[in-house]
């Protein structure tokens, strides 16, 4: 639990850039993080999301990658410059890493940095799913859980 920043100009555009002027906005940005994390089909009970200067999130996952993959998905959109994580975990396990992707970056990159051996991409691109849909579609300023090894 705690506080996670990210580069509030990076990510997704979940929120599209007519949602802050639009009067008439169908779904409110918490129901539209809601929404996200459905989609990905990461599981919280009681999922509970509150907007403010930052993402807060609580509620209960089975598994820290769950908890993590939660935070890096609300993270990862673009306005969001922090999430509070509340978040429970049911069965803890070894947390991962946090890696912020820097200009010139590509998966096997950082799978050499973090493991020493480059052919350990599929490990990150796994473990960042169902954010990351192909291991070479990363971004400059996004953040990947490096699981361990």
């Amino acid at each position: 639990m705690g506080l996670f920043s990210f580069l509030k100009n990076k990510g997704s555009k979940l929120f599209g850039k007519k949602a802050e002027e639009d009067k008439q906005v169908k779904m409110s940005k918490v129901e539209q993080l809601t929404a996200e994390i459905s989609r990905l089909g990461l599981n919280v009970d009681d999922l509970c999301i509150e907007l403010c200067e930052q993402v807060i999130v609580s509620g209960t996952t089975g598994t820290n990658a769950e908890r993590e993959k939660v935070i890096l998905a609300l993270g990862n959109v673009e306005g969001v410059g922090s999430v509070d994580d509340k978040l429970h975990v049911a069965n803890p396990e070894p947390e991962a890493q946090f890696y912020t992707v820097q200009s010139g970056d590509s998966l096997s990159k950082i799978s050499k940095a973090m493991y020493g051996d480059p052919m350990k991409y599929n490990a990150i691109f796994e473990a960042n799913k169902p954010m990351l849909d192909h291991p070479d579609k990363i971004y400059p300023g996004q953040v990947l859980r490096i699981p361990p090894m």
